[in-house]
């Protein structure tokens, strides 16, 4: 059998296919993200501007239009790209823990999370901070944006499939109303998790919301005179949503 290609083999023929002008037309995309995720930095995504990121490119505002048809679409742009920056930041850690270090994937994938935001604040509030005003989210984002969810999501699955997800820490949570075991399920339908119980699945979104909350307070400030050295929370919150859901500790 041939030996397989490595990716940097891999890329470089995918480059000999494509035609001078494609690669000038790809390096061009990439300076207008590049030059728009300056400019969010600098002064928010609220300002992001296609006559600015058209001025520090030195070419005509129009010019911009035919690699994106509007703001919106740049902004789509940048979410996608966020999106999915920070699931393959999380996959790539998820990745080299062992299949059946349930507590150890949950883990690696919540703490690259907060890598990545301390890496890149200004992309994380553009995806995870306040809404850019007169801008709503096209479908095309929902793929990128569900990646990191269902990978912690399949972390429970998983461990629920293989018979060890234990009891959660509170036994005596009530019972799910009507209305939220209905959203349960669709959410379950929605994510190809329909074997997990409603209340674990429950539980597990709570757990990923709460893991996303303790990142956000941090990154945006509000933990500022409560705690010196944020790591040692966000690694008990992390712990502590864990053992909420039932993942536990190999033995």
């Amino acid at each position: 059998m041939p030996e397989a290609r490595t990716t940097a083999t891999r890329t470089t023929a995918t480059r000999a296919k494509s035609s001078p002008r494609e690669r000038a037309r790809a390096a061009f995309t990439r300076d207008i993200l590049d030059i728009s995720r300056r400019q969010i930095a600098e002064s928010g995504a609220a300002a992001l501007s296609m006559r600015a990121v058209a001025r520090e490119l030195e070419v005509a505002s129009s010019a911009l239009y035919r690699y994106f048809p509007s703001r919106d679409a740049l902004l789509t742009a940048l979410i996608i790209d966020a999106y999915t920056a920070l699931a393959d930041r999380a996959e790539a850690a998820h990745a080299r823990v062992a299949a059946d270090d349930f507590l150890g994937r949950w883990q690696a994938g919540c703490h690259a999370v907060r890598d990545w935001a301390r890496d890149s604040p200004h992309e994380y509030a553009l995806v995870y901070g306040s809404p850019v005003p007169g801008y709503a989210a096209p479908q095309e984002t929902i793929e990128a944006a569900g990646r990191l969810p269902y990978l912690l999501l399949g972390v429970v699955r998983d461990a629920w499939e293989a018979g060890a997800l234990g009891e959660p820490a509170d036994t005596e949570t009530p019972a799910l109303s009507a209305p939220m075991a209905e959203q349960a399920r669709h959410l379950a339908a929605a994510t190809g998790l329909e074997e997990l119980p409603d209340a674990v699945l429950v539980r597990a979104v709570i757990a990923w919301t709460q893991v996303f909350g303790a990142v956000s307070l941090e990154l945006f400030g509000h933990f500022v005179g409560g705690f010196a050295d944020n790591a040692p929370f966000f690694a008990t919150s992390v712990d502590l949503m864990a053992h909420a859901v039932g993942l536990r500790a190999r033995t």
